[in-house]
């Protein structure tokens, strides 16, 4: 075994790594940009190299830096997590050179089933089914777009290299064929520096099952069940489970098989995840779509059913050990849920957030795990993937994962930063969730039930209830009677204080309830109904949801409004960086079109015209770094369009 291992990976993950390191006694070496300089994964590991400065590209995906630090530590062996290099037959290439075990398996089946053109191809000839779609690399746009007419739409345009949804699109009309190509080379290049890609078949309400795999150096294969991954929004996974309540024993078998057979037709070595697509109507029918050579983020659910460290299980296969087990031994006890919790705002469409986390209360007790890379005082930036934990529950049956998870996300608190943590619990909830009847596009027919858009008059109550408390006199002695918030006016009856404050929109809110502020709790009862709450500086969460309450200006606000009238001003929908720009001022521009695109966390956001007119400003530039809610650009409109908006 390893004397020394460097965890080449940030947040929740290296966190994750670092944790079986310490139970093994191996000692830990974590890497970290300037962003990272005080994260949780540096604090946890025994020894942490800083790697440069915050851009993932002079860091995190730097092969030269990461090896350097290697040599630093007297590493022996890089784990690499999952996302950055994880998948870089390049990288793994680069440590066995460098003299360094890669913890994950050979370059060249990394290369193989990281192109998931020749993927499909090897998996086919070793008797393995796949979904029909395009043949060949290299295919130009219009031989995609050709590919695509010849299959027949619905059509799934999606990179050859990298995974995880990013660059991936659903194209149901030809018409946009050409700008959806576009926009998957873009996203595809942003994310994995190649813009290659494939066509296949959509096969509509269809099931996401992949099959955890275990291989060692000596000829050793097995898999380890299956993990239910069909929850999902666009194509990035948000729930999974183990086992899926659609398969039977024959069934999962057979797939479990058919991924031994992928897994042995690359020389696969490590953990490693074959993924099906099922059609839900008929589960025999089901087809190879691409394998990833890595450890995934769902792993933990594997885990909790068979009993097995599979970070443990890396490092022993990459020590050269075997098995020791074979596939008669694996035992499947129990049900376990993943949710994954990330920094984005169900309100607002998804949009990544950022921000300090100010207050973190993260959940556990029986049956509940949570893998973390936050600490009370972590900054989430724009710059890494939104992930931030993941809440696990375990139980004898699904009923009672179901439960445990969602009274673990009821009782997570992230404020400071705005989670999907409530919107989870909402989808958990779901009677086609509780029933099991799940497909990949459940979530998004779904999802308007499940994002919380109105904010409860409670949430009000308690934030107003925060600003009489700062108000009230302290100590003992003369009080103006001015300073208090009683309402007391000279000449005239008292009058209830009222508070202006926003969420979204502005209100004006007199508190009628009783209240009672106390540390970080605000509880407050309102037409016989008590409410708790979590607070830090102007946030506010209950049961996974939060809301930050402003204090709202209305004569600052009108001023504002004056200062742009006849003029509408687009500003950022969430911190990020400008990376297109498509117009420049004093250009004319129609209703609808694309101005602009705003990136942030491996996410495009395209900012379009809300109207035909004149762009009268343009603040920022490709690379310009912007705040949510920063103004990028006014357009001033036609006088067609400004009668059109009246």
């Amino acid at each position: 075994m390893f004397d020394t291992v460097l965890v080449a990976n940030r947040g929740e993950i290296a966190v994750r790594v670092i944790r079986t390191l310490r139970s093994m006694g191996v000692r830990s070496v974590a890497v970290f940009s300037d962003a990272d300089a005080d994260a949780r994964h540096v604090r946890e590991a025994d020894d942490a190299v800083r790697i440069g400065p915050a851009p993932a590209t002079e860091s995190y995906l730097s092969v030269e830096r990461l090896l350097a630090a290697a040599a630093r530590t007297g590493a022996q062996a890089v784990h690499p997590g999952y996302g950055f290099l994880a998948e870089n037959a390049g990288f793994a290439r680069a440590c066995e050179e460098a003299g360094l075990v890669f913890i994950g398996p050979s370059a060249d089946a990394i290369a193989l089933m990281g192109d998931k053109i020749r993927a499909k191809e090897t998996v086919r000839a070793a008797g393995v089914p796949v979904v029909p779609g395009s043949s060949g690399s290299g295919l130009t746009d219009e031989q995609l777009a050709d590919a695509a007419r010849e299959i027949g739409t619905p059509v799934l345009l999606k990179p050859s290299a990298g995974g995880g949804g990013k660059g991936m699109r659903l194209v149901r009309d030809t018409a946009v064929l050409a700008d959806e190509i576009a926009a998957a080379r873009r996203e595809a290049r942003a994310s994995f520096g190649d813009d290659t890609l494939l066509v296949e078949r959509w096969i509509d309400r269809p099931r996401h099952i992949e099959i955890q795999v275990l291989a060692d150096g000596h000829g050793g294969v097995v898999h380890l069940g299956e993990r239910e991954c069909s929850l999902q929004r666009r194509h990035q996974k948000v729930i999974e489970e183990a086992p899926s309540v659609l398969l039977d024993e024959a069934t999962r078998a057979a797939m479990g098989e058919a991924a031994v057979q992928a897994a042995r037709s690359c020389g696969y070595r490590g953990a490693g995840t074959v993924e099906f697509i099922v059609p839900g109507s008929d589960p025999s029918q089901y087809y190879f779509m691409e394998m990833n050579t890595r450890l995934q983020v769902e792993h933990p659910v594997t885990e909790l059913v068979t009993g097995l460290d599979l970070v443990e299980w890396q490092l022993r296969v990459a020590a050269g050990e075997p098995l020791g087990f074979g596939q008669e031994d694996v035992r499947l006890t129990g049900h376990a849920i993943e949710a994954r919790l990330c920094a984005e705002d169900p309100a607002r469409g998804f949009l990544p957030s950022g921000g300090t986390v100010l207050r973190l209360r993260e959940p556990e007790g029986d049956g509940v795990r949570t893998d973390s890379g936050l600490s009370e005082g972590t900054e989430v930036g724009s710059l890494y993937d939104p992930m931030l934990s993941k809440v696990i529950a375990y139980g004898p049956d699904r009923e009672t994962a179901l439960r445990r998870l969602r009274a673990a996300l009821a009782g997570t608190v992230t404020l400071g930063v705005q989670t999907n943590a409530g919107f989870l619990r909402r989808l958990l909830a779901h009677p086609a969730v509780v029933a099991g009847e799940l497909d990949t596009g459940l979530v998004e027919r779904e999802v308007d039930g499940l994002v919380a858009t109105d904010v409860p008059e409670e949430v009000y109550e308690a934030a107003a209830a925060v600003r009489l408390e700062a108000l009230r006199p302290r100590g003992d002695g003369w009080t103006d009677p001015f300073s208090v918030p009683s309402g007391w006016r000279m000449g005239g009856e008292p009058k209830a204080a009222a508070f202006h404050l926003r969420v979204t929109d502005p209100v004006e809110h007199t508190p009628r309830g009783t209240h009672t502020v106390t540390g970080d709790r605000v509880t407050v009862t309102l037409d016989g109904v008590r409410h708790t709450f979590h607070r830090a500086a102007d946030w506010l969460g209950r049961d996974g949801d939060a809301w930050q309450v402003r204090d709202h200006d209305p004569v600052a606000a009108s001023l504002n409004r004056s200062a742009h009238a006849g003029a509408d001003s687009l500003t950022a929908p969430m911190p990020g960086t400008v990376t297109v720009v498509k117009v420049a001022v004093g250009d004319e521009v129609s209703a609808g079109q694309s101005l602009l695109v705003v990136e942030a966390m491996k996410m495009e956001h395209v900012i379009s015209a809300p109207h035909a007119g004149t762009v009268a400003e343009l603040d920022v530039a490709p690379g310009t770094t912007v705040a949510m809610d920063q103004v990028l650009a006014v357009i001033a409109p036609t006088d067609d369009a400004t009668e059109e908006t009246a």
